[in-house]
């Protein structure tokens, strides 16, 4: 588990963006970044481990990016022997997946689970072992709290096999973000967030955990956004310096996104779910939280990111490794 205070998830102060204190967080958790060794040398990285990384420290990007991602994707997702073996409505929508760069499982998980799952994080948050973090709208890492967000969401057997087959590598649990209300984020692409090398190499599964329609803040997405090129920091001012990260970096990347949306003729949609429902979307798949028109409505949901494993992992605006138990595990 990160030892990263407790205080620091609500502190919105000079030391969040102050890139040694990152470092000294590295050093703290030597054992979880250890196994980059072996992945920074494979990826021709010269750089410690405790250090600071970013799209910059990367001067040629690896080409080998994931199968559904390659040309010709179509094809082979027809012939390959386990694409057969999934439900007819999966099937459909992984050939959506290829195209649109996202998925809708209906009614994945039960409504008993779904249940459970709310009761769990109303107590856990009642009890003070969750809360939420700085934003005031995410609830970090149930699953280390939650049996029930750990084992019937997170790493769901089905679930997991289904995202190893569209990733073509074995995914990593990585983290979990519960929300109560809508998030009401502009549009991004997880990719920023959580990057990796070679790009793409990330996936997102997010689970309905009440009924979402257009007045209590939807996800909405652009479908085919998953084929633009990938945003760095190097791809507009983040401000970031040798030592600090730039206090404006987000809002500035989303500026950037507003800008590049601006410029193509996407549709946007948005997700109307049902409890239970699941919507799977790829790393680079612009996506955001839809206005909340209904004064008090909440918008029960859980996200959950995997990384895949034997890539470099790391978060291109904060410009530190990923850290999880899970990526070694």
């Amino acid at each position: 588990m990160s030892i990263l205070p407790h205080w620091f998830r609500h502190y919105t102060g000079v030391l969040r963006g102050w890139k040694p204190a990152y470092m000294l967080h590295n050093i703290l958790n030597a054992r979880h970044l250890l196994q980059n060794r072996v992945v920074y040398q494979r990826y021709g990285l010269k750089k410690s481990i405790f250090s600071t990384i970013g799209s910059k420290d990367f001067q040629q990007r690896s080409p080998h990016i994931p199968w559904l991602d390659q040309p010709g994707a179509k094809e082979r997702l027809i012939k390959d022997p386990q694409f057969h073996q999934f439900p007819l409505a999966w099937q459909k929508e992984l050939l959506r997946f290829v195209n649109d760069g996202y998925m809708i499982l209906q009614g994945f998980f039960s409504p008993d689970a779904v249940g459970r799952l709310n009761a769990d994080i109303e107590r856990l948050l009642s009890d003070k072992q969750l809360d939420f973090n700085y934003t005031g709208r995410k609830i970090m890492e149930s699953y280390r709290h939650s049996e029930v967000a750990d084992k019937e969401f997170f790493r769901q057997p089905d679930l997991l096999q289904l995202l190893t087959f569209i990733m073509g590598r074995k995914v990593k649990p990585f983290h979990t973000i519960n929300f109560v209300e809508g998030s009401e984020q502009r549009a991004h692409s997880d990719s920023i967030h959580m990057s990796t090398e070679p790009q793409g190499y990330l996936i997102a599964a997010w689970a309905a955990l009440e009924p979402t329609g257009a007045d209590n803040g939807p996800l909405f997405f652009y479908p085919g956004s998953h084929r633009l090129p990938y945003v760095t920091c190097e791809d507009y001012p983040s401000g970031n310096t040798r030592w600090t990260i730039g206090a404006d970096s987000n809002r500035r990347y989303e500026d950037k996104i507003a800008e590049i949306l601006s410029e193509h003729s996407f549709e946007r949609r948005e997700f109307y779910a049902q409890p239970g429902d699941v919507l799977i979307w790829h790393a680079n798949l612009i996506h955001g939280g839809s206005p909340i028109l209904r004064p008090g409505a909440t918008r029960r949901s859980m996200v959950a990111h995997y990384f895949c494993e034997g890539v470099i992992c790391y978060h291109e605006i904060s410009q530190r490794p990923a850290i999880a138990p899970s990526l070694n595990s």
